[in-house]
């Protein structure tokens, strides 16, 4: 496959200014798009905008996505993240790639281009752990992250389990499972009066803890067992968890 030609003749497609070897297109107001060949020319590295749209922004991620190549896309993950990346105007602080069995870009119409697409966008550090199974990153990606918006916040990396016989929610899962960290939030202050109930979470650098209510409030992780600690604190702990 021509990538050259072929991103040429996409909707609207012309140059994208101050990068070789990009171009941008368009499908209506909407949806924006821009993309960047790798360096050695058989891969595309592509950019998505959904209503909002600020093409510097674009250009920006790409040439950090194919100055950080190999770890973005050199590897064998499904997502995978490089901190360090800034633009002026917003608080993102990486960018990450997904794999095209993650995102699916261009399958209906162009299969063969799928396969050597990868997605790059602005993202945070605290969002991608580089540990995603498969359908981890798919849900991450499809799901979570909204990487198209472009005035998005930030959604950290979270995987969570719990259970409270006092109100009777708790996973059903196997295992910790991803989810948003208003969940986290929103399940630890129910322990309270709950004895043998827990929640427990992973944050993206793979450290767990576990918050569990025995009359006052333990916590247990890495660093062995805490007690009395307030709600307050143990809501900041877990949210100071979240940011590393």
């Amino acid at each position: 496959m021509d990538l050259q030609t072929t991103l040429a003749g996409f909707p609207n497609a012309a140059p994208l200014d101050g990068l070789d070897q990009a171009w941008r297109w368009s499908l209506g107001p909407v949806l924006h798009f821009a993309g960047v060949l790798s360096k050695e020319g058989t891969r595309l590295l592509q950019t998505n905008q959904r209503g909002r749209h600020d093409e510097k922004l674009a250009r920006a991620v790409l040439a950090f996505a194919r100055q950080h190549e190999q770890a973005l896309i050199g590897t064998d993950r499904p997502i995978a993240a490089v901190p360090g990346f800034t633009a002026d105007g917003y608080d993102f602080d990486a960018v990450a790639a997904t794999a095209p069995e993650v995102h699916g870009h261009h399958k209906a119409q162009n299969p063969d281009l799928t396969a050597v697409t990868y997605i790059v966008f602005p993202a945070f550090t605290t969002e991608v752990s580089g540990r995603e199974s498969l359908e981890e990153a798919q849900a991450r990606y499809q799901k979570m992250l909204s990487p198209a918006e472009i005035g998005r916040e930030a959604v950290p990396f979270l995987k969570m389990s719990f259970d409270n016989p006092r109100t009777g929610g708790g996973s059903t899962n196997p295992g910790r499972a991803l989810t948003y960290p208003r969940m986290l939030r929103q399940e630890i202050p129910q322990l309270e009066g709950a004895p043998g109930g827990f929640v427990e979470w992973e944050n993206r650098t793979g450290e767990v803890w576990r918050v569990a209510w025995d009359g006052e409030w333990v916590l247990s992780g890495a660093e062995g067992e805490r007690r009395g600690m307030s709600l307050d604190e143990i809501l900041e702990f877990s949210d100071a968890t979240l940011r590393a």
